[in-house]
């Protein structure tokens, strides 16, 4: 019985070819993967806030009471300022306080933290929704990714209360979370 026996596996030349043939495609691939996890990250963070809005919108009209949005790292009080990297808050504001302010016995209606990530300032301290005869507290909040790799979104949002999103000024300009 004289059977010739055949190595069995893969050359020294076949496994380096595999090697560098997996790191081209990682060294390609990688890259782009990174951008669209970051894009969609944003994109989740500007659907919460959009989503936010029109459910202040809509609770305001229909409990005829103002609604508020602002930046809260407790998840329980406003925060001062155009930071909301921290987070946000959504309440039934009672007394109507300026600046907005959540007090004791006030309806929490949503409470976000935002991922780490994420940067996310506006123009506003909060953002105020009014009954159908006031108008809202117009402005925007801008969303940027930290490490770059996804173009900054905005939530616009009008003085009908009217949320929309965009990745570019009104002059046509990309934003960004530079200082």
């Amino acid at each position: 019985m004289a059977a010739s026996q055949h190595a069995r596996g893969y050359s020294l030349y076949e496994l380096l070819m595999t090697l560098l043939l997996v790191s081209v495609i990682l060294s390609v691939g990688l890259p782009s993967l990174r951008s669209v996890v970051a894009s969609q990250r944003l994109r989740t963070e500007v659907d919460r806030l959009f989503h936010a809005a029109h459910l202040a919108r809509q609770t305001s009209i229909v409990r005829r009471r103002a609604v508020t949005i602002c930046a809260s790292r407790d998840a329980s009080t406003c925060d001062t300022g155009g930071d909301w990297s921290g987070g946000w808050i959504l309440f039934v504001d009672d007394d109507r306080d300026r600046p907005p302010q959540r007090d004791a016995g006030e309806l929490l209606l949503a409470a976000r933290h935002v991922d780490p990530r994420l940067e996310v300032r506006a123009n506003r301290r909060a953002f105020t929704f009014r009954t159908t005869e006031l108008r809202a507290t117009n402005g925007t909040i801008v969303l940027c990714d930290r490490g770059g790799a996804a173009a900054a979104r905005a939530l616009v949002i009008s003085y009908s209360g009217r949320p929309r999103v965009t990745r570019t000024d009104r002059r046509g300009r990309p934003y960004a979370c530079d200082g």
